[in-house]
């Protein structure tokens, strides 16, 4: 279990802590909103209200005690940034911040922080890669042009030998494990037969997974 403090309930903000919770973690969710504040005080493990843009007022929340700061503060620009230098200053070692324009990412960049967040970019872009792979059930960027995807097996590969949706000898695709029912399989060769319901993580570069992915629908 992780303390993670959340600067900014809007939206994006309390769906992240409530979900953090739902994992088993703990949350501080930090606002200047009082009435936001005392709409969620009972769902998060603390609430604070608190002016995120001042380096006084944020030293009182002991943040070294979180594991990840994130910045949810999304639509002023100022306020995030604010923010940001204030736990850059005050020693706050891993800070993610969500950010709305290319020129808040630009900027956030140079403070050096662990991670940028673009919600809706990010979002549209699964929907997309959803719309383009329906077979595709989730998929997770690894970096260098690799991807992870998981795939539900359907009835139409139902008994299927791997080795006619995916040759090792002419692809570069690794399979990584299938998940049928409560068992996990993770040695897999071109033999293994898949069965309906099946759940098969695949990783490749995009353009080796798009060439297959015809063969998965």
């Amino acid at each position: 279990m992780a303390h993670f403090t959340v600067i900014g309930l809007g939206r994006f903000g309390v769906a992240a802590s409530l979900e953090l919770i739902h994992l088993g973690h703990t949350v501080t969710g930090v606002d200047s909103d009082p009435k936001i504040v005392e709409k969620y005080v009972e769902e998060l493990t603390q609430a604070v209200i608190c002016d995120a843009t001042d380096e006084g007022a944020l030293r009182e929340l002991a943040l070294a005690n979180s594991d990840v700061v994130l910045v949810a503060i999304g639509e002023d620009m100022q306020a995030s940034l604010l923010c940001t230098l204030a736990l850059k200053n005050l020693g706050v070692k891993s800070i993610w911040v969500k950010a709305s324009t290319k020129a808040h990412h630009t900027i956030v960049s140079k403070l050096g922080v662990q991670r940028i967040i673009h919600p809706e970019e990010e979002m549209g872009v699964r929907v997309a890669q959803a719309l383009n792979y329906p077979m595709v059930n989730n998929y997770l960027e690894m970096g260098h042009g690799l991807y992870v995807v998981e795939i539900h097996v359907k009835s139409n590969l139902h008994d299927t030998p791997l080795s006619k949706l995916i040759s090792r000898g002419s692809y570069n695709i690794q399979p990584i494990l299938v998940k049928r029912e409560e068992a996990v399989y993770t040695n897999i060769n071109d033999e293994f037969v898949l069965n309906e319901f099946d759940t098969l993580l695949l990783c490749g570069s995009r353009a080796e997974l798009k060439y297959v992915a015809p063969r998965l629908v």
